[in-house]
C-alpha cells in the first residue's frame, strides 16, 4: 500500500483506477482518459496533486539561499505572490528536480517540488540551507488541487463566492492567499486555471463543490497527455541528474545575469554554453497512423542518433507526438524505429497545443 492523499477515499468512491506513482496511490483515470483530456481542453478538469511536496522557507536569508540553490534567479521575484519556474541542479549541472518557487514576503518563500524526488530534494535543500540560518517547513498539512481548463477560473470563482474578488485580477504565474488557502494561477496542462493549496481537512469538501459547478475529476493519464501537448517536461523522462537544462529544452530557465551569481552547477553550464551542447530536446510529430513511445530510437541518415524521452497519442491533434533528445544538427525530418519499422516524423519546436489550439 502506498501513501494516500487527503482525497484518496474520494477517488475510491468515484471508482478511479488507482496506480502507484512515486510511492503514492493515485488515480490514473476515472473511466476514459481521452474524455478527461478533452474535458480539460474544452471545459474544466480537477487533478489531485497533493502528492507534490510543498516546502516553506522562512528566514531573512531566504532570498540569498535561493539565489544559490536555483538556476533561475529569484531576484526576478519583486512583487509578492510572483512565481518562478526553475531547475535545482547538482554540482555537475544535472537536474535534481524542476520546481516552482513563490515569493510571499521578504522572509517567506514557498516551493513545490515533485513527489518522486521528495526525499532527495528535501535532503539537498536542508543540507545547503544549514549555513543560511533558515527554517525549512514541509507542509504535509496541506492538500493541492489543480483546476484547469477554459472554465477553470469561473468555476473556482463561483465556489469562492465573495472571496473571488481577491483572485479575479490575479495575473498568470502569481499566487494570493485567502485565509488558509493559497491560489496560484499556474498549471501543467497548457490551459488557464489555478493550483489551490489548502488544509488537507478541507480538500474533499472543496473538491465536491467544484464538481457541483461542472468540473470533472481527471487522472494522471490525462495529465500526462495534456502536459506533453503543452510542451512541458516530465522529470525522470525528459531530464534528470544526467542531463543539464541546456540539453533538455530548459535553457530559458537559466538566469545567466548577473555573471557573478554563483548558483550550484553554474561552472558546468557556463562551460557548456561556451563550447555548445551536442544534444537537444525537440518535438516529433508522426502524421501517419501509429504510436510514439518512450525510449524508441530516432534514426538520422540511417544511424541510431537519439531517443524518445516522452511519447504518446495526442487526443487534441489526433496523432502521435513525442519529445526526443537528438543531435543539435538534426534537420526537419527524421525516422523512428517502431518495432523494426522505420516511420517518418516531423521535427518541430514544442509546444504542440496551447489553449486548446494546435501550434504546429
Amino acid at each position: 500500500m502506498g501513501k494516500r492523499t487527503a482525497l484518496y477515499t474520494t477517488h475510491v468512491q468515484a471508482n478511479a483506477k488507482l496506480v502507484d506513482f512515486g510511492g503514492w496511490d493515485m488515480p490514473l483515470n476515472y473511466g476514459s482518459q481521452i474524455e478527461e483530456h478533452h474535458w480539460v481542453r474544452q471545459h474544466v478538469g480537477l487533478f489531485d496533486v497533493s502528492h507534490m511536496t510543498i516546502v516553506d522557507i522562512h528566514g531573512e536569508n531566504s532570498r540569498t539561499f535561493l539565489r544559490y540553490l536555483l538556476a533561475n534567479n529569484v531576484d526576478r521575484l519583486k512583487q509578492p505572490g510572483k512565481a518562478l519556474y526553475s531547475c535545482m541542479l547538482n554540482e555537475q549541472g544535472g537536474v535534481i528536480d524542476d520546481l516552482i518557487v513563490y515569493f510571499l514576503t521578504d522572509n517567506w518563500f514557498r516551493m513545490v517540488v515533485n513527489a518522486a524526488t521528495r526525499d532527495k530534494d528535501l535532503a539537498w535543500i536542508t543540507t545547503h540551507a544549514d549555513k543560511f540560518n533558515l527554517q525549512i517547513k514541509v507542509r504535509d498539512d496541506l492538500a493541492m488541487i489543480a483546476v484547469q481548463g477554459p472554465r477553470a477560473r469561473a468555476c473556482v470563482h463561483t465556489v469562492l463566492g465573495k472571496s473571488a474578488a481577491k483572485v479575479g485580477e490575479l495575473g498568470a504565474f502569481f499566487m494570493t492567499m485567502i485565509g488558509a488557502m493559497a491560489l496560484a494561477r499556474t498549471g501543467y496542462t497548457g490551459e488557464d486555471g489555478y493550483e489551490v493549496m489548502l488544509p488537507a481537512t478541507s480538500a474533499a469538501d472543496f473538491w465536491q463543490q467544484l464538481i457541483d459547478q461542472g468540473a470533472k475529476p481527471c487522472g494522471l493519464g490525462a495529465r500526462d497527455t495534456l502536459r506533453l501537448e503543452a510542451g512541458m517536461n516530465l522529470y525522470g523522462s525528459d531530464m534528470d541528474e544526467t542531463t543539464t537544462p541546456l540539453e533538455s529544452g530548459l535553457t530559458w530557465t537559466v538566469a545567466w545575469e548577473p555573471p557573478d551569481r554563483a548558483f550550484i552547477g553554474r561552472k558546468v553550464l557556463d562551460q557548456q554554453k561556451q563550447s555548445g551542447v551536442k544534444h537537444k530536446l525537440v518535438g516529433l510529430v508522426m502524421d501517419d497512423k501509429g504510436m510514439l513511445r518512450n525510449h524508441l530510437k530516432v534514426i538520422i541518415d540511417g544511424l541510431e542518433s537519439g531517443e524518445i524521452t516522452s511519447g504518446s497519442f495526442s487526443p487534441t491533434l489526433g496523432k502521435a507526438i513525442a519529445f526526443a533528445r537528438v543531435p543539435v544538427s538534426i534537420g526537419e525530418r527524421a525516422k523512428v524505429d517502431v518495432r523494426g519499422r522505420l516511420v517518418d516524423v516531423r521535427v518541430v519546436k514544442p509546444p504542440f497545443v496551447r489553449n486548446g489550439k494546435a501550434c504546429i
